[in-house]
């Protein structure tokens, strides 16, 4: 059995920084993965099977398989290489789903890494990121979960990030994309503008003054959405030892930096015991490059 890990994805800071003709933002946004995530399970079938398992994963058991982007990158991929799908692709749900931290998108895009290597496709091959971005520009994004900036030219490389602890957060509840952005639009707030670093800190505490510099403009409707963010957002605060608490891309899913793996630990056994209903863990950023293993 092939295991590949599909990391959450972080958004640190995102500025809108302009609506395009179609109607779609232009972002300014730097992106790490954590070291929590789902993960992708892969072995021989006689056709093609899909499996959602594990503690998230009843939110997504009542779709259809055919919706869920794990089974449309696979088939999409399967096609561009012209290779039948004879195999059985488990998906180990971990994250909230519609929260925030790329779940679907990083799903997606490690079922595409784990048929790559069952069908002995080099990761360089292009037809791999072509495959990635016709299922969506996340996808993309999270193809090589390395740490980047994601502008409306595309993605490229980011700074090399230190090594920091955080605590994700999210209150149980989905909260759209697509929802989050139309109440952007009717709340017509000024621009940000582009605000990319090239070279991060050495360390925690002054990686997060540097983000302080910075902010998530879809925080402001996301709230008129759903008001447990900012109840999220203070009990990061009250922690006492957070040096950064903020919303992670369109919500509802907020992280906290910590100085250190104790104090992040700290932290969420603090705001869990207070909200048992709360989706709460630890973990770091950047993850390590590769979590695949074979069983």
């Amino acid at each position: 059995m092939l295991r590949e890990f599909a990391p959450a994805k972080i958004n640190l800071y995102l500025h809108v920084t302009g609506r395009r003709v179609d109607g779609y933002h232009n972002l300014d946004s730097l992106v790490a993965f954590a070291g929590v995530g789902d993960e992708i399970r892969l072995e021989p079938a006689p056709r093609f099977d899909f499996i959602i398992d594990g503690p998230q994963a009843g939110h997504l058991k009542g779709e259809p398989a055919e919706q869920n982007l794990v089974v449309r990158a696979g088939r999409k991929f399967a096609k561009c290489l012209n290779k039948t799908p004879d195999l059985r692709l488990t998906l180990i749900k971990n994250l909230p789903v519609a929260s925030g931290i790329g779940g679907g998108s990083s799903d997606a895009a490690a079922t595409l890494r784990i048929l790559a290597i069952y069908w002995g496709i080099g990761h360089e091959d292009p037809r791999l990121a072509e495959t990635a971005a016709h299922c969506g520009q996340d996808v993309l994004v999270c193809l090589q979960t390395e740490p980047c900036y994601i502008t409306a030219q595309g993605a490229r490389s980011g700074p090399s990030l230190p090594l920091c602890h955080m605590v994700l957060v999210n209150p149980g509840k989905a909260l759209a994309t697509a929802n989050v952005y139309h109440e952007c639009r009717t709340m017509n707030a000024a621009f940000s503008n582009m605000a990319a670093f090239e070279e991060a800190p050495p360390n925690p505490a002054l990686f997060a003054q540097n983000l302080k510099a910075r902010q998530n403009d879809l925080t402001a409707p996301a709230l008129r959405l759903m008001p447990e963010i900012e109840t999220i957002l203070k009990a990061l605060d009250a922690t006492g030892d957070c040096l950064l608490a903020r919303m992670s891309g369109s919500g509802a899913t907020c992280f906290g930096l910590f100085p250190d793996r104790d104090s992040a630990r700290r932290a969420a056994s603090m705001i869990l015991a207070a909200h048992p209903d709360w989706w709460v863990t630890p973990t770091f950023i950047p993850a390590h490059r590769d979590r695949r293993r074979v069983a």
